[in-house]
């Protein structure tokens, strides 16, 4: 029986992640020729496909989503084993906030890591926007936020993550350009005033949007507010509206628009690590340590 790398298997996952043998080998700081060498040998053992390759994706075949199973419960329990071992007893509990759009896709890889690090610390998660986050960490009733930088916050600087404007996807394989048409044929980002889909009053990204619009000179309209990432994103999925966002947070079925498609460029939003005064403890220093870390890649 031949063995199993688990560092080739954390090669498959980090592919299977990303979607790509491009961003599969970032993720583990390895060289695309390398991942990719890697895998096609895994591929020969086992007389198993893992991938369909495409010109810029990777999609795991069936065989592949099987292994990749096994491979994040071994890869789990390595981490789970590690840290048992090696990291100093660490128990408690930790409350972060994070707006939607950020805890739907920065945050699940990076707090994954953390439980299998520091698997007796209990992390509790707060679901609100940015401004909404703000006053509960001067009232010391969360521990950490991750949010967009705004006035009156203070925080240390994660990345700067890019805006843009998210449109409906592509209606078929034959439409040509870089936008898309709705399975209606209109061309929601041509409409004036234009119809946008916004967070609510008092964020940033909104805020960014009208702000950009305004000094266009686009005429617009508010079709939809909301401070929930997925209220948004099904009015620009039905085609009745285009949305400001994060460009993390922009679904890989939409399009993304800009100057291309007569829209003005967005500034870009500065992502914060936030911290309470009750904070200073160890398990909040190490689930910050991993944030810091993991995001800034």
């Amino acid at each position: 029986m031949k063995a199993l790398d688990l560092d080739v298997l954390a090669m498959v996952v980090a592919v299977a992640d990303a979607g790509s043998f491009v961003r599969g080998a970032t993720l583990v700081h390895r060289s695309q020729s390398a991942v990719s060498m890697q895998i096609r040998s895994l591929e020969t053992s086992l007389g198993k496909t893992l991938f369909v390759r495409g010109p810029r994706n990777a999609v795991p075949t069936q065989d592949g989503q099987m292994l990749i199973g096994y491979a994040r419960r071994m890869l789990a329990l390595r981490d789970e084993a590690w840290a048992s071992m090696a990291h100093p007893e660490v128990k408690g509990r930790v409350s972060i906030g994070v707006p939607d759009d950020y805890a739907s896709s920065l945050l699940p890889p990076v707090l994954r890591q953390f439980s299998a690090s520091w698997p007796k610390v209990e992390i509790q998660v707060i679901g609100l926007p940015s401004h909404a986050l703000a006053p509960l960490i001067k009232d010391n009733r969360i521990d950490l936020a991750c949010v967009t930088r705004m006035k009156g916050l203070p925080g240390e600087l994660i990345r700067l993550e890019p805006m843009v404007w998210a449109g409906p996807g592509r209606a078929g394989p034959g439409l040509a350009g870089s936008a898309a048409a709705t399975t209606t044929g209109r061309e929601i980002w041509k409409e004036r005033p234009l119809p946008i889909a916004v967070f609510g009053t008092g964020s940033v990204a909104r805020a960014n949007a009208l702000r950009a619009l305004e000094r266009a000179r686009i005429p617009y309209r508010t079709s939809y507010e909301s401070p929930s990432l997925m209220g948004l994103c099904s009015m620009v999925a039905a085609g009745l509206a285009i949305a400001p966002l994060a460009r993390c947070a922009v679904p890989e079925a939409f399009t993304q628009l800009g100057r291309a498609q007569g829209l003005p460029k967005l500034p870009e939003l500065e992502i914060v690590l936030a911290r309470s005064g009750r904070s200073n403890r160890p398990p909040c220093d190490f689930l910050a340590e991993q944030i810091l870390t993991g995001l800034r890649r």
